[in-house]
């Protein structure tokens, strides 16, 4: 059976000049945007973002990558031995999608509908950490925390008011998170980050505790009586 490209930028048009218009043809279909967002942090293999992505299939993510590479949105390279592998990675058009990830992640989770226990990915976690990030709590404070999923490592640094995240070893921090995404969410965005219920913390635990308190998330929308 043949595969039917369902994603590109000369497939199913709006014709309509708006650039929302052209942005929905680009980043509108079914996953698009969820691949986008799991290369905010740097380029993947395909194994590894259908590992991201478990609900999505291989055919499909096929599709929504030849799609996103014809539109500019992302590319291909074959990384230099020893590794020699194929990776995909975002072109600089590519990352200025964040802002809008950032938004629409915002705005959701206003919504009385956002379930907060499903699965959450670490690339995930670490780009609400960017977007629910509120310096006026953290104020001067300074800080480096490294966080381990699996095969999967970051540091986060906070400083002068700004929050970074990074793929990366956690070297030179004051505290390494070991866990699931989810559990890491839960400690930072639920009512009781002292328990670090499912979490190890190695190194100073008093840090982690107290970056749980710079993030605040929206309130949540009132839902209108039908």
């Amino acid at each position: 059976m043949k595969l039917e490209k369902i994603t590109s930028l000369h497939g199913r048009r709006y014709e309509d000049a708006c650039g929302t218009a052209l942005g929905l043809e680009i980043l509108g279909e079914r996953w698009a945007l969820l691949v986008v967002r799991e290369l905010m942090l740097g380029p993947k293999r395909f194994g590894d973002l259908r590992a991201s992505l478990p609900g999505l299939s291989a055919n499909v993510l096929t599709q929504r990558l030849e799609g996103l590479e014809a539109a500019g949105v992302l590319g291909r390279r074959r990384l230099a031995p020893p590794a020699s592998v194929q990776v995909y990675e975002l072109t600089p058009w590519g990352l200025e999608a964040e802002p809008i990830i950032q938004a629409m992640g915002r705005w959701a989770a206003r919504s009385p509908d956002h379930d907060a226990t499903l699965p959450l990915s670490p690339v995930g976690l670490m780009l609400s950490f960017r977007t629910m990030f509120d310096p006026g709590k953290a104020g001067a404070a300074r800080t480096a925390l490294g966080f381990g999923f699996g095969a999967e490592s970051f540091v986060v640094r906070v400083a002068d008011g700004l929050l970074t995240a990074a793929r990366a070893e956690p070297e030179g921090v004051e505290a390494v998170v070991t866990g699931t995404p989810e559990a890491v969410a839960a400690a930072v965005y639920g009512p009781a980050p002292e328990r670090l219920e499912g979490l190890t913390v190695a190194g100073e635990a008093a840090a982690f505790v107290r970056f749980t308190g710079w993030f605040e998330l929206p309130p949540k929308a009132e839902r209108r009586a039908a």
